[in-house]
């Protein structure tokens, strides 16, 4: 009789490093503050001043107030910024954008163990694709690579960002599994076949195409999905054809097994105006749509390290075996 293993712990893998989206741009104004939970950590995303956007340690290194909450105007909304730093609601210490304390108000002198030293952690972060970025890593070793920069998020020439956003109870290797699993796609979405796809994989980046001749009222219409992973964090996919789309697939770790889910879509203007309704938006229901079919799934099943697989699979192995670069002091063949 086999071995039954203990499956009270869905995922046997740690939480991935990378890029993951903290927060979106215009959420977070100059001198606002805020706490927020990511990284199984407690933390605080704050923006200076003068515009940068910086993630800290959430509790101070005096007596463990947590920066992200106080009393001040900003209403419960987080501790108050004055100039490029964040003041601690209990006795006013300041914290710069590199976590070093600048200054005690009350204090002859800097205590030695803070003063000219950091002493709160602080994630790098980037903003771009009307995103705050921050880099995660569990030995808080340097970025490895670049966020990857949007034309179509950072133009003019294509729609507001429409917004969706999920808490799920799952790891960030379950979802971004979907993409080499054509099979699911016939019977948890319905399509009338498996998607074929072409997919190159080059270190921390994964690009993937899907050619298809789409049905219209008016005839077949060549279309093409361009779909690219930079990391476990930021996944990209441009849809052209019947309706151009450009999506933005964030997914951020809560914890080890919680991850919070954002898409931004964007589609291009027609003489300078947003297209409203029709195919547009049909095509952006339907993304939506084979998401929340996803869930239930991704949230009540487990981990299978070696997985029966036929030859109707897709090549689920290979990119596991691409994502197991993002994990630290884990090797998915011992398992």
């Amino acid at each position: 009789m086999s071995e039954v293993k203990d499956m009270s712990t869905r995922y046997p893998m740690p939480m991935p490093f990378g890029w993951f989206a903290v927060s979106y741009s215009d959420e977070l104004a100059a001198g606002e503050s805020r706490a927020v939970r990511y990284f199984n950590q407690d933390l605080v995303l704050f923006r200076t001043e003068s515009g940068t956007p910086v993630l800290l340690e959430a509790y101070c290194p005096h007596l463990g107030a947590h920066l992200g909450y106080g009393i001040h105007e900003n209403e419960g909304k987080g501790g108050r910024i004055e100039g490029e730093s964040i003041v601690c609601p209990f006795h006013a210490w300041k914290f710069n954008e590199n976590g070093e304390c600048t200054d005690v108000p009350y204090a002859k002198n800097m205590p030695p163990k803070v003063a000219g030293k950091q002493c709160l952690f602080s994630f790098p972060t980037r903003e771009t694709n009307q995103v705050i970025w921050a880099w995660y890593h569990p030995e808080r070793v340097a970025p490895l690579w670049e966020v990857e920069s949007h034309d179509e998020m950072n133009s003019d020439d294509w729609s507001p960002q429409e917004r969706f956003d999920w808490t799920l109870k799952t790891h960030p290797q379950e979802m971004a599994e979907n993409a080499a699993d054509p099979a699911h796609f016939r019977y948890v979405h319905g399509t009338a076949s498996f998607p074929e796809w072409e997919t190159t994989y080059d270190g921390p980046k994964v690009r993937g195409l899907q050619k298809a001749n789409m049905p219209t009222p008016r005839g077949e219409v060549k279309g093409e999905i361009h779909t690219a992973s930079f990391g476990p964090g930021q996944g990209y996919t441009r849809f052209k054809g019947i309706a151009e789309t450009c999506l933005m697939g964030l997914t951020t770790p809560i914890d080890n097994d919680t991850v919070q889910v954002r898409f931004a879509f964007s589609q291009p203007k027609v003489n300078g105006e947003v297209k409203k309704g029709g195919v547009n938006a049909a095509i952006i229901k339907d993304i939506v749509g084979q998401l929340e079919e996803d869930a239930p799934i991704w949230e009540h099943k487990i981990y299978r390290p070696l997985p029966i697989l036929c030859d109707g699979d897709g090549p689920i192995a290979k990119f596991r075996k691409w994502y197991s670069q993002f994990y630290v002091d884990f090797d998915p063949k011992a398992l």
